[in-house]
């Protein structure tokens, strides 16, 4: 921990320049580290490392290190996107590798958002320094370019000021006339390429403090650049962990207990014995793997196993699910959010009320749960996609006995994720697995095992509350929700050896991350949100926008209801709400005019939806019917969204594409209900996802805009499913209130 009396001092000479040994180069500590956290990049023969982010190669190359999981969202391409327009690098000749573990990479906004609750009553500050000293890089809550742009464009900066102080010398000029362009140092006519002065460029002081570029002439930032993971992934030559391939490896696949089991009591190993290829058993008390010289004779031998488990309390259903968050409803609960006084608001007045509820979503990413393990001479080497490597690394080294400074852990591309790789329980399978058989050993479970063994999106039920005024304007809102406490539930698997985590959760039994989302972006002078937490006997996660998914969709339907009652169309009544929230309003505006906005007239199957999240806004009008077939055909999305500056718009539109596709997905299915304590679904078919052949016409507008970014890749989640919903109401004259829709008449 940096020594508080000094912490906001600038670096000494001393401590400025670090020598390395031999084949590592030079390492510049930037003043933005931490004093005691030093880079541990390594170096390629000719590569020079600057500072905890970026190498330029002797033949100018420009590698950037990049501290987020890259699971499709892009951030290998944005990140270093942002360092290249600082240095004024070629994009052409700009590389990415992923970070190494370090305290300098960890991200205290994704900490502080994914782990609010446990970190929640500490000052942001101790927040800060506590994700920082516990090495916590995570990938999540679409915080990468909110938490990481502005250090990487210092350490862009910085390095460029480097290479102009190398330039000025050898030209015996004043480093500040100089400047770089398409990787090179420019003066006048002269110039001079980065790879030619990287070794001596890590020999200079930057400046204090860096100035950052200006004006918008050759500039990366808001350009749509090729993503830099595209080629290795169009030719397959990119690497996800189930294309990892060690000599002498073998292949492992698993069963474990289901919710409510305790342990393994039963199975027929001679069952398993009998599929050639087959060598080894290994079970613990939650779970039994089959070990082969192949991925389909290990499969077939643990399906051959039929292993049973002993079950505590009594079996979960769809209908125990009901039930718990039915009781939660009517049972007390905490005021989560509140202003003004609804008791004056409410007595003796007609209010108006509805009920909604949610099921169970699953994450269903392409890539199931998959990890490499080999343990030698008292060392694990993991290779796994994971949105939080430092917590993988300590649950395997857990898992296997061993001390963290023992297992090296290497990051792999994701094959999606959507929240589902925050979870480590594969690392510590692998990592007991590759222990026990003495080879590297590759864990994958099969995709039934993979959707048993999610950690759903919770189930949520709602009653909402309004009373209007004679005008139809929203008096007071009251909205009870129920749900389970996920955000303590995450925090506590993910953060059990935290002590401070730990201590913090000890203290208190709300969870404002169960409603988040839920109070409404419009100026209701009175309103209130009450959590009531749901014992639903099903381990829940982190799912793509988290309770935003299910807050919105109960809000933005309940909207909708008002302005019926109120007698005014659902694009006018919001408007007449927004205040002085003029981001929002544009927005709204924008898709009204974009999508030819009818009005939400019964026959006009047009629906509208808006929401603000994580900085961020967008507005969501959908058009869709329901079909002679019974099922929902949703003919077209359009969004129009303000996310303030924007880096890469491709990458924006990409994300706000494929939220709006995954908003749909469990708008009309993603869902599973329980029966004896197992999921219905067990195949990708049963979770009826959205297919090219039932894709809807999609139009993307993005609100130029110059507010600091905002997150991305899980805004355009939430208000597709209250958009699709009060679509549903114009076309059918029914309302929904139930997700997936129409499971309520299923």
């Amino acid at each position: 921990m940096a020594d508080k009396g000094h912490a906001n001092r600038g670096p000494s000479r001393r401590t400025l320049l670090i020598g390395g040994g031999a084949g590592i180069g030079l390492v510049v500590a930037w003043s933005l580290w931490p004093r005691t956290y030093l880079p541990n990049l390594t170096a390629e023969p000719g590569e020079s490392i600057f500072g905890a982010w970026i190498k330029i190669g002797t033949d100018g190359h420009v590698t950037v290190a990049v501290p987020q999981a890259e699971l499709g969202q892009g951030v290998f391409t944005a990140l270093p996107q942002i360092v290249a327009d600082e240095l004024g690098a070629d994009w052409r000749r700009v590389g990415v590798e992923a970070a190494p573990l370090n305290p300098l990479y960890a991200n205290p906004l994704a900490a502080s958002t994914l782990f609010e609750v446990a970190l929640g009553g500490l000052p942001d500050n101790w927040q800060r320094s506590h994700a920082t000293r516990s090495s916590l890089m995570l990938t999540a809550g679409s915080t990468s370019i909110r938490q990481f742009e502005h250090p990487l464009r210092v350490a862009g900066a910085s390095a460029r000021a480097m290479l102009c102080k190398a330039a000025s010398r050898r030209w015996n000029t004043d480093w500040q006339s100089c400047g770089t362009a398409g990787n090179e140092v420019v003066h006048g006519e002269a110039r001079l390429g980065f790879g030619e002065l990287a070794a001596e460029a890590v020999n200079e002081t930057p400046p204090d403090p860096v100035l950052l570029r200006g004006g918008e002439e050759n500039r990366l930032t808001g350009r749509a650049v090729p993503r830099l993971d595209v080629p290795a992934k169009v030719d397959g030559s990119l690497n996800f962990a189930g294309d990892i391939r060690l000599p002498d490896m073998v292949y492992a696949s698993i069963r474990q207990a289901p919710p409510g089991a305790t342990r393994l009591t039963k199975y027929d190993g001679e069952a398993a014995d009998r599929v050639r290829g087959v060598f080894a058993k290994i079970r613990t008390e939650k779970w039994i793997a089959a070990v082969a010289n192949n991925g389909w004779a290990a499969e077939r031998a643990v399906e051959a196993m039929q292993p049973q488990f002993e079950y505590d309390g009594e079996p979960v259903n769809s209908d125990t699910i009901e039930a718990a968050l039915t009781t939660a409803l009517e049972n007390g609960g905490s005021r989560i959010a509140s202003q003004g006084d609804l008791s004056p608001v409410f007595r003796d007045a007609r209010v108006v009320t509805a009920e909604y509820r949610v099921g169970l979503a699953a994450h269903a990413a392409i890539e199931p749960m998959t990890a490499t393990a080999y343990y030698d001479n008292g060392r694990l080497s993991l290779w796994m996609p994971t949105q939080a490597p430092a917590l993988a690394r300590s649950a395997a080294a857990r898992a296997a006995g061993l001390s963290e400074e023992r297992v090296v852990l290497h990051p792999m591309m994701a094959g999606g994720s959507f929240g589902a790789k925050l979870e480590h329980d594969v690392a510590e399978q692998a990592a007991v697995l590759a222990k026990r058989v003495e080879r590297p050993v590759q864990l994958t479970w099969p995709r039934s095992e993979d959707i048993a063994h999610d950690r759903f999106r919770p189930a949520a039920a709602a009653r909402l509350t309004a009373r209007l005024d004679d005008k139809g304007a929203i008096l007071g809102w009251l909205a009870k929700i129920a749900a389970p406490a996920t955000g303590r539930e995450l925090a506590s698997r993910l953060l059990g050896g935290d002590l401070v985590a730990s201590a913090s959760l000890a203290l208190g039994s709300s969870d404002p991350s169960a409603v988040a989302g839920a109070v409404p972006p419009y100026a209701i002078a009175n309103h209130a949100v009450d959590h009531h937490p749901a014992d639903i006997g099903v381990p829940t996660g982190h799912w793509r926008s988290g309770a935003h998914s299910y807050t919105a969709f109960f809000s933005e339907s309940f909207i909708d209801e008002l302005a019926h009652v109120a007698g005014t169309e659902a694009h006018s009544f919001r408007m007449a709400m927004l205040g002085g929230n003029a981001r929002l309003a544009r927005c709204l505006n924008s898709v009204a005019q974009l999508g030819g906005w009818q009005g939400g007239v019964q026959g006009s199957g047009q629906g509208i939806a808006c929401h603000a999240f994580r900085d961020s806004y967008i507005a969501v009008l959908a058009e869709a019917h329901i079909g002679s077939d019974k099922k929902v055909t949703v003919e077209r999305l359009v969004a129009a969204v303000d996310c303030g500056r924007v880096i890469n718009p491709d990458l924006v539109r990409q994300q706000i594409e494929g939220g709006l596709i995954f908003g749909m997905a469990a708008a009309l299915g993603g869902s599973t209900g329980f029966t004896e304590n197992l999921p219905d679904a067990r195949r990708l078919a049963d979770l009826h996802l959205p297919t090219l052949a039932n894709a809807p016409d999609i139009t993307v507008e993005l609100i130029r805009s110059g507010s600091d970014p905002g997150g991305v890749s899980e805004l355009a989640v939430p208000p597709v499913a209250p958009a699709i919903a009060n679509a549903l109401q114009a076309s059918t004259g029914v309302r929904y209130r139930r997700l997936p829709l129409l499971s309520e008449a299923s």
